[in-house]
């Protein structure tokens, strides 16, 4: 029986596959040549693919648009990019190229919608959505968003008490809300009822005593999302028909209303052996509400998706090398790689979130099952369990070869900087990689540029305040 790296992978999953090839027996990602990269620059470095945010973009709107299309249906579909996925520059510079409406989530978003137009980056009729826990300073800046010419800008109300507040506040103009559905969670939450939303139950009496007359606002949005995704499942389902219900009987009593807003939830690759029929799920979604909405004789709503972690997930990953390799005892072999994974992919213990893992060489050595490890002084900074096969699997190798082993997690793009607090102290003091751009240009040829060097000694101690008597 063959037992190489390379094997396991060819009869276990499709391989070649989308964005994972090997090209002179090292691994290429998105046809980037990660040698390449590790050569060039050393280890530890993240890096995100631009052009992947694109392709993710036009996949989805094809895709709506095809179902809009074949269903008759009459709305139109909008794109908005979730900021809080990843905030960088580059990454929402990228996205804009295709032409995306943005949601917000925070009192700074709104700066950053500023900052984006000051630099001729969107035009004020762009749609933003905004999210979030509403306090009186982000209140306060969407309404003066409004009144500086944002005409599409839709606070969505995440309570009762939010609208209580944003009634205070004086606008020289109509301000339009959407309200959004609190969820009931799935089984096996620690809680049943998400704290996010209205309740279902006391939407429609909270529109008609206190919306439907108030001459100050407008309904033009209904929004549910299910946290753990949009899947085939009867929860999702189940959920969904309730929001759908939601919208039919809002809109009988709002002419007004005009939106419905599916929130975030596409799911990304995983692991090689991840299936997901986009296609059909989002077929079934159009398909589902035209006929509630055909049924009730009412009009077809807008679709608006807030799609983050879909849009940027799978541009992204980040490199190491195992520095060591330790048998501790007669089952449990240890690799030790150069920076700590609770620094660089917090989501893979603080949430046990799986990302794909791949070696970089060695594709043609024996494997083995392995634990691996970071380099802090934390137990709980290791990784040992793959979502598809619920154990970590990579070549063997000998402490004589003469070129180090080296791993790469994929499809890290979304949250994982924010979450560990980019450019902030990390967990003993282990130092943020290099950052590393890639892009293409306009005769496709692959661009590559640091954005960060790896945080230097200085830099920490400047945030620590031991540089403040120089």
């Amino acid at each position: 029986m063959k037992n190489t790296y390379f094997d396991l992978i060819e009869q276990s999953f499709y391989f070649p596959q989308e964005g994972f090839d090997l090209k002179n027996d090292y691994l290429t990602f998105h046809g980037v040549s990660l040698k390449y990269l590790i050569d060039k620059y050393g280890t530890p470095f993240r890096f995100i693919y631009l052009p992947k945010i694109g392709d993710q973009i036009k996949k989805a709107r094809n895709l709506f648009n095809r179902a809009i299309k074949n269903n008759a249906y009459k709305g139109k579909y909008h794109f908005c990019y979730c900021t809080k996925c990843n905030h960088f520059h580059h990454v929402i510079n990228e996205a804009l190229k295709h032409n995306v409406n943005i949601e917000t989530s925070s009192s700074f978003d709104i700066d950053l919608v500023r900052y984006l137009h000051k630099k001729g980056k969107i035009n004020k009729d762009i749609i933003t959505v905004h999210n979030g826990y509403k306090t009186d300073e982000y209140l306060k800046k969407i309404i003066k968003l409004q009144e500086a010419g944002f005409t599409n800008s839709i606070i969505v109300l995440d309570s009762i008490n939010e609208f209580e507040r944003l009634m205070k506040i004086k606008s020289k103009q109509k301000i339009k809300i959407g309200l959004r559905m609190a969820i009931n969670e799935e089984a096996q939450s620690a809680y049943y009822t998400s704290r996010l939303g209205i309740q279902n139950n006391k939407i429609l009496d909270f529109f008609k005593e206190k919306i439907k007359t108030n001459e100050k606002v407008e309904l033009k949005m209904l929004h549910f999302f299910v946290d753990s995704g949009i899947k085939d499942t009867p929860y999702y389902w189940g959920e969904f028909q309730k929001a759908l219900k939601l919208y039919v009987e809002l809109k009988k009593e709002c002419n007004e209303l005009e939106a419905f807003n599916l929130g975030g939830g596409f799911p990304i690759r995983n692991h090689l052996g991840f299936e997901y029929n986009y296609e059909y799920m989002i077929h079934e979604i159009i398909s589902n509400i035209k006929t509630a909405c055909t049924k009730e004789n009412v009009m077809e709503p807008d679709i608006f998706t807030e799609f983050g972690k879909y849009t940027v997930g799978e541009a992204g990953a980040i490199i190491f090398e195992v520095l060591e390799q330790k048998q501790q005892n007669d089952t449990e072999n240890w690799y030790i790689i150069n920076n700590s994974l609770m620094n660089t992919i917090p989501d893979a213990w603080s949430i046990q979130e799986k990302f794909i893992l791949l070696p970089i060489n060695k594709w043609n050595n024996e494997y083995g099952r392995v634990n691996i490890g970071g380099i802090s002084c934390d137990h709980s900074d290791y990784y040992n369990s793959e979502d598809f096969n619920q154990e970590v699997l990579l070549p063997s190798y000998k402490d004589s070869d003469e070129e180090p082993l080296y791993l790469g997690f994929f499809h890290t793009g979304a949250y994982q900087d924010s979450v560990s607090g980019y450019g902030g102290i990390k967990h003993c003091l282990i130092p943020a990689p290099k950052h590393v751009i890639v892009d293409r240009d306009d005769t496709g040829n692959i661009v590559d540029t640091v954005y960060r060097d790896e945080q230097s000694v200085r830099e920490m101690l400047d945030i620590l305040g031991y540089l403040e008597d120089e």
